[in-house]
């Protein structure tokens, strides 16, 4: 904080950080009270992170949450670094603009909806394959944000300088412009992948019936509706680790700190 900001402004933004994160706090050291209640701390203990893995449905879950996740992931990113540089190489338009980032707009529950009338319309089985596709259209929008962030701060001569000394347009987008958004490109995968192993409305709509296709998130909502046992801060404790730890990744990607 600056030494400068006035007591009142400090107040608020403490209260504001504690209402955000000391909820989760508690969550995660619940995960390693060996009593397993809320209210008695009876010492550190790892007992719940040991069930937790040993536990076969939610195993089942993580495994198709990987699945789902890097599938999506590798689709979105292909997709949305080649739909970023077609748009930001083309001249500006707001209608596009607005119908690119729709997806990140509408709220989940529309979206969710949406895409269950469409697979219906066709016809379509439900399953992995439809939580992937479903995930595919809502990560696209936020791989092109970034990339496109990426796109506005580097040097555009550099492609005209390529195509005078007689490189193609794949040359001179393999060679010279992907090397340059690389690091947006890393951002919008890792976030993208981030979105996927939280997403819970629209698998939780596309999903097909059976534990075949049940995600990670959808677990833990089955499990809660018995009761948040320790096994479930357990598990929320790992997912909120790995999301924390790909939000900061991606940002010191966007930022070029691993292509330097």
């Amino acid at each position: 904080m600056s030494p400068r900001m006035p007591a009142a402004l400090k107040l608020h933004m403490v209260l504001f950080y504690a209402f955000l994160y000391v909820p989760i706090l508690v969550l995660m050291a619940l995960s390693f009270n060996r009593a397993g209640l809320p209210t008695v701390w009876t010492g550190f203990s790892l007992e719940w992170y040991g069930k937790l893995f040993s536990a076969d449905p939610i195993i089942r879950a993580a495994r198709n949450t990987l699945v789902v996740a890097l599938a999506s992931t590798a689709l979105a990113t292909v997709i949305g670094t080649a739909l970023a540089v077609g748009v930001e190489t083309r001249r500006q338009s707001a209608a596009l603009d607005a119908l690119l980032f729709a997806p990140m707009i509408i709220p989940d529950i529309v979206l969710a909806i949406a895409l269950l009338s469409f697979y219906t319309a066709l016809n379509m089985t439900l399953g992995l394959h439809s939580i992937i596709l479903s995930h595919v259209v809502f990560n696209i929008a936020f791989v092109v944000a970034v990339v496109r962030t990426r796109m506005r701060h580097f040097d555009h001569s550099i492609l005209e300088a390529s195509a005078d000394l007689g490189a193609s347009e794949f040359t001179t987008f393999r060679r010279v412009l992907l090397p340059a958004i690389a690091p947006g490109v890393i951002a919008g995968a890792l976030l993208s992948f981030t979105l996927s192993v939280d997403e819970f409305i629209i698998a939780y709509f596309t999903a097909g019936a059976g534990q075949g296709s049940t995600t990670l998130p959808m677990q833990i909502y089955a499990m809660i509706r018995f009761g948040v046992t320790p096994e479930i801060n357990a598990m929320a404790t790992i997912v909120m680790g790995v999301s924390f730890a790909l939000v900061l990744i991606a940002q010191r990607a966007d930022k070029g700190v691993f292509t330097r």
